[in-house]
């Protein structure tokens, strides 16, 4: 189970490092090949089908012109072919678009969803949201 997990949790990080050197071929390999992949950016709608998904990531890659992710609060849990990793992304970026509500730094709660697929765990679902920064006094 420990190699599972290990598996899973390298895989999840190459989503984040092929991101961070916009390397579409590297994003390529992380997602599974089937059309039942999912993905929801934060603030976009749900996107199904590998060729939507792909093309999201490479209009991303396209319009941001620094990124880099640290994740804290890494949770992995297989369960069978199956496996599970929940993260907080704290953002660093420099989208060309500041109304994409990720300019400057954000943090956004993720799910990612991985099955395995010949011996290679593949994502199959990627589903990020923002974290609203709450303003004043924690007790109000």
């Amino acid at each position: 189970m420990t190699a599972d997990v290990d598996a899973v949790t390298a895989a999840n990080q190459e989503l984040y490092a092929s991101f961070e050197v916009a390397d579409l071929d590297r994003m390529d390999a992380v997602w599974d090949t089937t059309d039942d992949v999912q993905c929801v950016h934060p603030g976009w709608p749900l996107l199904t089908g590998r060729a939507q998904v792909m093309r999201s990531w490479s209009v991303l890659m396209a319009n941001t012109s620094y990124i880099q992710f640290f994740l804290t609060d890494v949770n992995t849990s297989v369960h069978g072919d199956v496996a599970i990793v929940t993260c907080q992304e704290n953002i660093l970026t420099g989208i060309e678009d500041p109304d994409a509500g990720l300019a400057g730094g954000q943090t956004v709660v993720t799910t990612n969803v991985f099955r395995r697929r010949h011996d290679r765990w593949r994502l199959w679902m990627h589903h990020a949201s923002p974290v609203i920064a709450a303003s004043g006094d924690a007790s109000e």
